[in-house]
């Protein structure tokens, strides 16, 4: 355990999401916790799909999460040599084998088994040609795929499994999988093991669909000569509503998840717990996480994503986070929707705001407190038109004849000259001066907005209403 490397190997086909998130951050946190190396690796020998932006946005969204490889990013298509030598030499042991069934003649006898109670595996037709007959249909360049040669009337594969101790499989259980597609291309069973031996990687951490993968796997490495990395195969990350993580059922690229405003570290905490019951809420920080964290006995259930309860960790960390941090990006939002503050208004206008805020967006529900012409709602306008002009009209007055920063002064005066007590005293004031029916406390909305900044609001509500 003390030569742990691990590894996130995705292929740069498309955007990171969820999915990918979780398999990275197990593999990156093992290998942390283990005092050993995380290695990241493109598997990129599908070159049609393949392109140069996944690539760098996969870099990009790994370090957005804290997640830093070791040594320089490796690369599949470069292990290509490796790839075929390991063919060659399965092909000459007899462990691999061309086959040239159609896909047409595939499906019928996947029917035909089916039909008789039996599981959809390769009948084996082509692996009992004789090595003239195999060789004769490559001569006359018969388009063929090629398997290897596991399915057996007895022995076993036994994965070594960190969470399930070893996994054993019947060879008469396992198909001849197809590890080289009829364009000649491989599928991902031979490159992704390969790679892994010549990697040196020593444990890989992935989802339990991959079981059976994996059973190929270690037999075929074992048949080549090495020794398969140790496994460990969590529970499947699925969608709020128990089917298989989607788009459709909640699942986001990270790309638009930092588009939204997420902060990483809430991201980092919805998706640490999942079968991590017993982190305490204040463990906000990944070193924090990673303490609590054992993932040897992380939980084999497959677990359930909840976009809320990401948002829910989200808006927790904000109200964690120092105003100081907090403000230029208050002041950065305010500045994308043309409201322009100095540093010290930032500041003053964060201190103020950041109880109320599940998202930093939020500041701009109370555009009112920085532009007098921002607009009511419906439902507001209705509140400010009900109180009345002499309401309002009383409301400017006292303002003008105490201090009207001081809250508790202003609103004793209001209430002896008006009779209104509680909301109907307090939501009125509160929608005209910051444009909400809730948010920060109102002694300090008045000292931000000062005597003038009161006083321009009411006489614009006095225009209204």
């Amino acid at each position: 355990m003390s030569k742990v490397v691990t590894r996130f190997a995705p292929s740069p086909t498309g955007l990171m999401h969820l999915g990918n998130v979780r398999t990275a951050m197990l593999n990156w946190m093992f290998a942390k916790k283990m005092g050993g190396k995380f290695l990241l690796r493109f598997e990129d020998t599908d070159q049609s799909r393949s392109e140069q932006q996944y690539i760098d946005a996969l870099k990009e969204d790994m370090l957005w999460l804290g997640l830093q490889w070791d040594d320089e990013p490796l690369f599949q298509s470069k292990h290509a040599e490796q790839h075929q030598e390991a063919l060659d030499k399965l092909a000459a042991e007899n462990h691999a084998y061309p086959c040239f069934c159609s896909e047409s003649q595939l499906n019928l006898d996947r029917k035909l088994s089916t039909s008789r109670g039996l599981p959809p595996r390769y009948n084996g037709r082509c692996r009992a040609l004789t090595a003239e007959e195999r060789q004769a249909k490559l001569d006359a360049g018969e388009t063929h795929t090629w398997r290897l040669a596991v399915h057996a009337d007895s022995g076993e594969v036994t994965v070594p499994d960190l969470l399930r101790d070893n996994v054993v499989f019947l060879r008469k259980d396992l198909d001849d999988p197809v590890v080289v597609r009829s364009d000649g291309t491989f599928t991902f069973l031979l490159p992704n093991a390969i790679d892994d031996a010549v990697d040196g990687i020593s444990h890989v951490l992935r989802g339990d669909d991959h079981l059976t993968n994996s059973a190929y796997q270690v037999w075929m490495l074992e048949s080549l000569g090495y020794t398969a990395p140790v496994c460990l195969h969590h529970g499947l990350l699925l969608g709020e509503d128990g089917a298989k993580l989607s788009k459709r059922t909640g699942s986001h690229s990270v790309a638009d998840l930092r588009a939204a405003g997420l902060f990483p570290e809430a991201l980092q905490q919805a998706m640490i717990r999942l079968g991590h019951p017993n982190i305490p809420d204040d463990a906000l920080s990944l070193d924090a996480l990673m303490q609590y964290t054992d993932i040897e006995h992380l939980s084999t259930s497959s677990v359930r994503w909840s976009n809320d309860e990401m948002w829910r960790w989200h808006t927790k960390i904000l109200h964690a986070k120092p105003i100081a941090e907090l403000a230029p990006m208050l002041q950065q939002t305010l500045a994308n929707n043309g409201i322009d503050l100095d540093e010290q208004q930032a500041l003053v206008l964060t201190e103020m705001m950041a109880g109320n805020l599940n998202r930093i967006e939020d500041v701009l529900q109370f555009k009112r407190l920085l532009d007098v012409n921002t607009s009511f709602d419906e439902k507001d306008l209705a509140v400010l038109k009900a109180s009345g002009t002499a309401f309002f009209e009383a409301a400017l007055s006292t303002s003008q004849a105490g201090d009207c920063t001081d809250w508790k002064t202003w609103t004793t005066a209001l209430k002896e000259a008006t009779g209104a007590k509680g909301k109907a005293l307090f939501m009125p004031l509160r929608i005209a001066l910051t444009g909400q029916a809730h948010g920060p406390e109102m002694s300090k909305v008045v000292v931000f907005l000062g005597e003038s900044g009161v006083q321009t609001r009411l006489k614009q509500v006095l225009g209204l209403i």
